[in-house]
This record gives structure tokens, C-alpha cells and sequence, in this order.
């Protein structure tokens, strides 16, 4: 122990974040104190330094070169074309070869719940929470392509447990249990504006989930890509717990992807207006990317093409279908990251809770479409809203249970 806390003093040191000392000696009992030192020793302090100094540049894409994507729309493929992909992508499928990826680390607090997103009731008569409508999806894919598909789970710090309980406790609503796999969603601390790492309520270090481009990184720690390469899985579908009419096992963007040659494939939307605030799919720099509706003008946002549709206007919708290879190497680089002002409650120096009542600190996140740009190239399927995107983030309003509510059982009444 006091050779630990001689380690973690002289670090802390060298980092200029002696405060967290402060922290340590508020702490009264022997593995409360361990548990902090040991906490400490695996923060990235060189990284966190570099976050920090990111946050006072602001980024810029002046110097780069922003250019239409082409894009396939799903429903103008001819018959022939819709069942020669469909045959490619569906062999894939029977053959085991496609694994399911769900990004579920988020709490329900938007939508006034406490638990696990995945464990809100949507609204249905049946009153099925998000996780069984996921799983009843699933469940159809593997009947109708006779097919093993491996299910994995990201959760996070926060929601893992509660999570695989609710799976636990529902029989994992009739999904083979040794299909599913459980892995987290990795964390960051949090930075004040004069960089130095909060402390939270419980008196631990603060931190918050590392955005949904953490997820190579975090497959890779938990030995998720090993499972896959060992399951022989060549195609992977990742995609978010919060839309219901998410179409994970979908052999027309298999077969696409395997038809063109690439190692990703991004479902799109067409935007509902140039205006609308949705990242949008584009060549920058000749590569393959998502630019934000923050970094684009209002001329490039109107732009149309011959047909008068709009340049760029194919919503980046988190629908991605990725190669092993591509994940395999994603998972070994470091994303960029994007930085959030927040408000954040903290423990000060001298253990008085801190509420702020505006934004106070840095949180970073790294975004899964930045991934985009190491692959030469990927392919665009624009699908239609009303078939398979129905997402639940707002409490009313947008993207809320009662617009998703509308969408699935609009579609289903249709099947």
C-alpha cells in the first residue's frame, strides 16, 4: 500500500493533478483507498493532457476537400439486381459467416427511466421493452436463414450488470444464451476547464463513456474480435439499442458490400431538408466520411445534382456493416476526439459537492464515422425511414416512443 501511494503521488506529481490526493485522504477505509489508487494507476495521464490541450483548438475542415458519395438506393434496385444480392449476402448468412453487434451502454434517463435503455417499455400493447423487440429480430433472422448468429452486447460501467440480469431474468427472450456475449463500452475522465480530473458524488474519479467509436477499442480489450475470428465471422453489423426497426440481418447490404469489393457498408437516409440536423455521408479528401451538420454550409447543405436531389443529403443513420479485416484494424488505431462541454457535478478540494448551473467541463467522445476514413473506400445503401429506422432518444417529440411506436407498428401491420 504505501509503496503504491508513493507510485501514485509521484505521478500525480508530474501530471499536476496532486488534487486528487485530496480525494484519497477523504477516504476512511482500507479498500476504499486501494480501490482509489488503483483506479489511478490506469488513467492515461499523457492522453488526458492531450485531451485537454485539444479542447482549446478549434476544429477546422477549411483545408479539406468535401465531395458527393455515391450511394445505391434499395428501393430502385431492379428485381435482378435485388436477387442477385440478395443470394450473395443471404449464402453469407446461412453459412454463419455475420455477427451482430448492439451499442446499448446508455441509461434511459431522456426518456424519464431509470434502468438500462434497453429496458424501456415502449408502449405496445404487449409492453415489450426495447431489448425483447431487439431480440424478436434477431430470433426471425436465425429461423428464416437456419443460421447461428452471434449476438454481442456492448454495455457500460454503469448499466452491465442491471443489463445481464434483465436478459437473465426474461430467459434472454427465447435467444440461444450462448449466442449473446456482454462486453463494456470503454470510460474517460472528465476535465475541468483548467484541466484537471474531477472527482464525482461517490468520491471516485469521474469519468463518462468514451463515445460509440470506442467500440473497436472496447471489442478488442474484451476479446470480442478473437471470439468473432474464432466463430469464423466475416461480416458485422453494429448498430444502436435505440431504434426498434433496426434491420441487423439484411443480406441485401451483405451482398452489396461483398459485390463491390468493400469493407464497410453504411445504411443511409435522404435527408428530410437541407436543413435538417443529421451528419451526412461524403468523400473528404477522397476518403469515405460523415461531415456534421455543424461543419457544413448552408451552400453545400442545398446543393442539388441533375436529378434534383440534394449533393449531400444521405443521413449517416449508426446502420454500419463492417468487415472483420476493417474492425480487426480499426480497433488497433486511435480515433479522434470530439469534445463536449457539460455540466458535471463534482467534489471539490475541500469535499464540498459542486452543482454547477452552466457548463464546466470536458467531456470526449469518439465517433464510430471517423473510423470511415481508413478505408479506401465503402459503400452507401439508402433505405426508406418507414422500413427500418424508428429510433427513441426524446422524451416527446422527434425521435420519441410515441413517433417510434407509430413507425413499428405501422411497419409490422404492413408485413
Amino acid at each position: 500500500m504505501e509503496e503504491k501511494l508513493k507510485q501514485v503521488k509521484q505521478k500525480l506529481d508530474k501530471y499536476g493533478q496532486e488534487q486528487l490526493l485530496d480525494a484519497y485522504n477523504r477516504i476512511t477505509d482500507e479498500k476504499g483507498k486501494q480501490d482509489f489508487l488503483d483506479s489511478i494507476l490506469t488513467i492515461d495521464f499523457n492522453q488526458a493532457n492531450e485531451l485537454y490541450e485539444s479542447s482549446k483548438q478549434k476544429p477546422s475542415f477549411a483545408n479539406s476537400k468535401i465531395e458527393p458519395i455515391d450511394y445505391t438506393d434499395k428501393s430502385k434496385l431492379s428485381k435482378e439486381e435485388y436477387e442477385e444480392l440478395k443470394a450473395i449476402g443471404t449464402k453469407k448468412i446461412k453459412e454463419g459467416k455475420l455477427a451482430v453487434v448492439t451499442m446499448a451502454g446508455g441509461q434511459g434517463t431522456r426518456l424519464g427511466h431509470s434502468g438500462p435503455k434497453g429496458t424501456f417499455d415502449l408502449g405496445l400493447n404487449s409492453h415489450k421493452p426495447i431489448f425483447e423487440i431487439l431480440t424478436d429480430t434477431m430470433n426471425e433472422g436465425r429461423k428464416e436463414y437456419g443460421a447461428d448468429i452471434p449476438w454481442y452486447i456492448m454495455t457500460s460501467e454503469e448499466n452491465n450488470k442491471e443489463t445481464e440480469e434483465f436478459f437473465k431474468k426474461n430467459d434472454f427472450f427465447g435467444y440461444p444464451e450462448n449466442l449473446i456475449t456482454f462486453f463494456k463500452q470503454g470510460k474517460l475522465p472528465m476535465l475541468s476547464t483548467d484541466g484537471k480530473i474531477l472527482v464525482d458524488e461517490k468520491g471516485k474519479i469521474k469519468e463518462a463513456a468514451d463515445g460509440h467509436g470506442g467500440i473497436f477499442g472496447s471489442m478488442l480489450k474484451d476479446g470480442v474480435i478473437y471470439d468473432m475470428k474464432a466463430r469464423g465471422i466475416e461480416w458485422i453489423f453494429i448498430g444502436g439499442v435505440d431504434n426498434v426497426l433496426v434491420k441487423p440481418i439484411d443480406p441485401i447490404v451483405i451482398g452489396l458490400a461483398e459485390k463491390k469489393k468493400v469493407l464497410a457498408v453504411g445504411k443511409s437516409l435522404v435527408k428530410a431538408n437541407p436543413k435538417e440536423k443529421v451528419g451526412v455521408f461524403c468523400k473528404r479528401d477522397g476518403k469515405p466520411s460523415v461531415i456534421e451538420y455543424t461543419e457544413i454550409s448552408d451552400e453545400m447543405a442545398e446543393e442539388t445534382d441533375e436529378n434534383g436531389e440534394l449533393k449531400y443529403g444521405e443521413s449517416h443513420i449508426l446502420c454500419n456493416l463492417f468487415n472483420i479485416k476493417a474492425v480487426d484494424k480499426i480497433s488497433q488505431m486511435k480515433l479522434p476526439y470530439h469534445i463536449a462541454f457539460k455540466k458535471a457535478k463534482y467534489i471539490d478540494k475541500d469535499g464540498n459537492l459542486v452543482t454547477p448551473t452552466e457548463p464546466n467541463a470536458y467531456k470526449f467522445e469518439a465517433f464510430l464515422f471517423d473510423a470511415f476514413e481508413s478505408l479506401d473506400d465503402m459503400a452507401i445503401l439508402r433505405v426508406k425511414r418507414e422500413e427500418e429506422f424508428a429510433p427513441v432518444k426524446n422524451a416527446e417529440g422527434v425521435d420519441s416512443p410515441d413517433t417510434a411506436r407509430k413507425l413499428y407498428t405501422d411497419f409490422h401491420s404492413r408485413k
